[in-house]
This record gives structure tokens, C-alpha cells and sequence, in this order.
């Protein structure tokens, strides 16, 4: 498999810097923001987020955790279990500006899962979506509202976000599945 890295701790340090800046300015400062980011990744940048944007507008922003996992569509069929993570959201969304944070945005599946559970919860006056890496292929009319960077990928490719936190390093990559001999010459003779 081939790795292409895409962002280095230090590029995810000012991606993460930049995003909280274009947070605070779409919003007019932080008054009624507050931040909810999908477990498990999505929640290690909502807080890395909400201390970033403290630091600019000397203001606690209210940060919360979300498990998605009994709203997931992908759930029925598979045999396992599923692992369930809590949900800690510990002021009341109703009327609040929430930045829903996550790592990569796909086809919008998480991000639907994520409303879903949110409305559960409250009802915020609105929802903006900020992901770090958005590699396209849309299955659903998702839209991030703040993107660290937009990868376009293929279907074979992978991002992969390693998070201090999770992983004891911080790295953004792209993985490039190895393709077949076999699959090389059926598009060859197409052309």
C-alpha cells in the first residue's frame, strides 16, 4: 500500500488554528457556539478546536463528545456486536450555534447519523459542519461548512488521521490501495 502524507503535526497544528479563525469570524465571536465532535477522532479535534478558539477569543466555548453508533444505517446485517461509546454533551444544545466536528467527511453517512442523534439530544438554532479532510464521493446532500483540506479521491484510495490522543503521533495520509496487474490491463484496453 502506498502512504502519501498529507499533513505533518505541523500542518495539522495550523489547520486546526486556521479552522478555529474561520469559526469565530462566520459566527461573530463565540456567543452561543458550542462545539460537538464524533467519537472518536471528530472529538480529539472539537477539543483541540475549542481550546484554539479560547486562546483567540479568551472565552470558554462549551465542547462535547457524540456516539453515533445506534444511529449508524450500516449496522444491520453485521454479526459483531457494536461498540458502544458515550455520548457526553453536558449543556443543553437547545439554541446554540453547534460546529459538528469530524475527521474525514465520505459519503455523509456519519454526518447524517450525527444529526439524527443530535436532534435527540436538543434542538440547536443551527448546525454547521467542520471536518478536517474532505475526500468526496458524496452519497447524501452533505456539505462541510469548514474543511481543513478537500482531497479528491478515488474509491480505492483511503485518508488516514492519526491523532496524538489515539494514535501517539499526529498525521494526516492518503493510502493508495495496490492495483492488480489484471485490473491495469482491462483499463488499458478500454482506452
Amino acid at each position: 500500500m502506498k502512504k502519501t502524507k498529507l499533513f505533518d503535526a505541523a500542518g495539522l497544528r495550523r489547520t486546526v488554528n486556521r479552522l478555529a479563525h474561520e469559526v469565530v469570524e462566520k459566527n461573530k465571536g463565540v456567543e452561543d457556539l458550542a462545539i460537538v465532535g464524533i467519537r472518536t477522532r471528530g472529538d480529539y479535534l472539537a477539543r483541540r478546536l475549542a481550546q484554539k478558539i479560547e486562546e483567540i477569543e479568551h472565552k470558554p466555548v462549551p465542547v462535547g463528545s457524540l456516539d453515533i453508533t445506534l444511529y449508524r444505517d450500516d449496522l444491520h446485517g453485521k454479526l459483531e456486536q457494536p461498540q458502544l461509546k458515550s455520548t457526553e454533551i453536558l449543556f443543553d444544545v437547545t439554541g446554540k450555534i453547534l460546529v459538528l466536528v469530524d475527521d474525514v467527511l465520505f459519503t455523509g453517512r456519519t454526518v447524517r447519523a450525527a444529526l439524527n442523534a443530535l436532534m435527540d439530544i436538543g434542538r440547536p438554532s443551527s448546525i454547521q459542519l467542520l471536518v478536517l479532510v474532505d475526500r468526496g464521493h458524496r452519497e447524501l446532500p452533505i456539505k462541510a461548512d469548514f474543511a481543513g483540506k478537500n482531497v479528491p479521491t478515488s474509491l480505492r484510495q483511503q485518508v488516514q488521521v492519526l491523532l496524538e490522543e489515539a494514535d501517539k503521533e499526529d498525521g494526516v495520509y492518503l493510502l493508495d490501495a495496490k492495483v492488480d496487474a489484471e485490473e491495469i490491463e482491462q483499463k488499458e484496453k478500454k482506452q
